[in-house]
């Protein structure tokens, strides 16, 4: 299995180079000490402590799995070790608030330590990440007695956080959900029911785990506006903050899956566990969803680190492994065969892999600034960024998803049958990222809230406004030369787009089904459509002379440009196309047809 190295270059061209990330954080307050040499120590001990302790754990990991005896869960060989060493490294509280002994980092930063997190490792990562969306949750929701009580251990690595939604008869319909809430005396709550797919439910790693349950009250109204969320430890805490009796969870099983075998999907047991409120009681996915959403910016980034781990892998067996001649002749003249590297269709998939994965960095960094515009900012840029999260989110989830499963795959075919087999880790990649298309929302049910909620809803306006920043960045970027052939397939991808929304929206007047028909292939019409602003900027950083990467890291930026608006966008037309066609052929086919 080879080694995993951080693309590090990648990163900090994009972070200050493409998006000039010390300048804007300097200009904000609660940023206005990061810098970029702060930054980029940051990033320089991810990479060593993702290359040298969390990736040689990943196969080893996948192995052996996580066990489950008579309730107790147990990871890999190493696992809590490791989880140590992140810990005490302060990794878990890098986004934290300072008043509780997180570092207050931007979100830009953050999450490119996710990215190397994931890439070595997307088992481990879940553990750590996790733990930061619940700390967000609690933070942003739960009394200020609950958060001096928590959060410091949290940040710090001591106790570990999940969250608890699903019911084994309510995934997406929370509303259906069965488990109770029921308040006592002491202002506690006794929390009764059971969750499953809970990952990090339990586990060896920390002496506690929190988990944020969803539940309902005896007299909560019927539906989604009857639901309350809690903190339920699974030990209690003291008043002094040290820990007390066990509390009334346990883990029932863990699940047998697909891939991510060092992360515990735990089935959890609610035994009239003492709970806490958080935040307004029928008023918790308020809640739950800053949880959500960040975990799905999260599940993002995990499909471009797979993605990016498999590209990079590729990349070397490509250049290594000697098969056939290329097509106008030999190039290896003393060896017995050419590097496969040289063959068109070899190529198509490396390039595929590398566009989808630079332009997805780029977008990951892009959410990420109006993540902390939202937060940090003031007036009309805070409220504009807030809108931009809303409307990005969806895309981020399950484009990245869907183009990182893409590109995982695109590697394991670039290695042919040793592909297919364990030694070479990349049946491993196929198999862990492949559930990040389905949890957090499985991405139709991220295309069904993009185009239902995030545009039909509010008429667009959030879109309206990302369609005006395109349109001002092409007119903004026309006077550099050598830019026209990236800003004209951009201009009319955002026509395209525009009008797409436009019929989307006049077909849904009449039909009740236009959205859910258009969902999917819409929200890939706009994928596209930000990957290719995404090259544009970047290209405009290397038109203009603002890289400082070198000659020949801007060339192959804008020979993989090149590639990506020749030969990967063009599908969003296509995709437009199957839009355009209505929801005629996806509905009139009787139920009976479908045996």
């Amino acid at each position: 299995m080879p080694e995993y190295k951080a693309p590090l270059r990648d990163m900090q061209f994009v972070l200050h180079e493409v998006f000039k990330a010390e300048q804007l954080w300097q200009n904000m307050p609660g940023t206005e000490e990061v810098n970029r040499e702060l930054a980029d120590a940051i990033l320089e001990e991810s990479a060593k402590i993702n290359e040298n302790l969390i990736a040689p754990l990943s196969q080893s990991g996948h192995e052996e799995g996580v066990k489950w005896d008579d309730g107790v869960v147990t990871t890999p060989k190493g696992y809590p070790e490791a989880f140590k060493q992140l810990a005490e490294g302060g990794w878990g509280g890098l986004a934290g608030e300072p008043n509780y002994g997180g570092q207050n980092m931007p979100k830009m930063l953050v999450l490119l330590f996710e990215e190397m997190l994931y890439s070595s490792n997307i088992a481990m990562g879940l553990y750590l990440t996790l733990t930061s969306g619940a700390a967000l949750a609690i933070d942003n929701h739960a009394s200020d007695e609950l958060k001096e009580k928590y959060l410091p251990n949290m940040y710090s690595g001591q106790w570990a956080g999940a969250m608890c939604l699903t019911e084994s008869h309510a995934g997406t319909d929370l509303g259906m959900i069965r488990t109770k809430a029921e308040p006592q005396a002491d202002g506690t709550y006794k929390v009764t029911g059971t969750k499953i797919f809970i990952t990090g439910g339990d586990h060896d790693l920390t002496e506690n785990v929190i988990h944020l349950v969803l539940a309902k009250l005896p007299d909560a109204p019927a539906g989604s506006k009857g639901i309350s969320l809690f903190l339920v430890p699974k030990v209690k805490v003291n008043d002094d903050g040290s820990l007390g009796e066990r509390n009334g969870v346990n883990c029932g099983s863990i699940e047998h899956k697909m891939g991510i075998n060092a992360s515990a999907t735990c089935v959890m047991n609610f035994d009239g566990a003492e709970g806490y409120l958080v935040g307004e009681i029928n008023r918790g996915l308020q809640g739950m969803f800053t949880m959500m959403n960040y975990e799905r910016l999260s599940v993002g980034i995990q499909g471009l680190s797979a993605a990016q781990t498999a590209y990079q892998w590729s990349c070397e067996y490509a250049r290594e492994r000697l098969q056939s001649r290329a097509p106008t002749g030999p190039v290896n003249q003393a060896g017995p065969a050419d590097p496969i590297v040289v063959h068109p269709d070899v190529r198509r998939m490396l390039l595929t892999q590398k566009a989808l994965v630079e332009a997805g960095r780029a977008f990951a960094v892009y959410v990420g600034k109006q993540l902390d515009v939202s937060k940090f900012g003031d007036g009309d840029a805070k409220a504009l960024a807030s809108g931009m999260v809303e409307l990005l989110t969806p895309v981020a989830k399950a484009f990245l998803t869907d183009k990182g499963f893409e590109g995982t795959v695109l590697g394991q075919q670039c290695y042919g049958g040793h592909g297919y087999v364990r030694e070479w880790g990349m049946e491993q990649l196929v198999r862990d990222v492949r559930i990040a298309q389905i949890y957090e929302g499985t991405n139709g049910i991220q295309a069904m809230d993009l185009m239902g909620r995030k545009v039909a809803a509010n008429g667009a306006k959030n879109l309206q406004a990302l369609i005006a920043e395109m349109r001002a960045f092409s007119a903004d970027s026309a006077s550099v030369a050598g830019m026209d052939e990236f800003l004209n397939p951009l201009n009319d991808a955002v026509d395209n787009l525009e009008s797409l929304t436009k019929f989307v929206l006049e077909q849904a007047g009449s039909d009740a089904n236009a959205i859910g028909a258009a969902a999917n292939e819409y929200l890939h019409v706009m994928g596209f459509t930000l990957f290719s602003y995404m090259w544009a900027m970047m290209c405009r950083t290397v038109l203009s002379g603002e890289s400082q990467q070198g000659e020949e890291f801007d060339k192959a930026k804008l020979q993989t440009a090149r590639f990506f608006v020749q030969r990967l966008l063009p599908q969003a037309s296509a995709l437009s196309a199957s839009i355009r066609n209505g929801s005629s052929t996806l509905m009139d086919i009787a139920e009976e047809a479908f045996a």
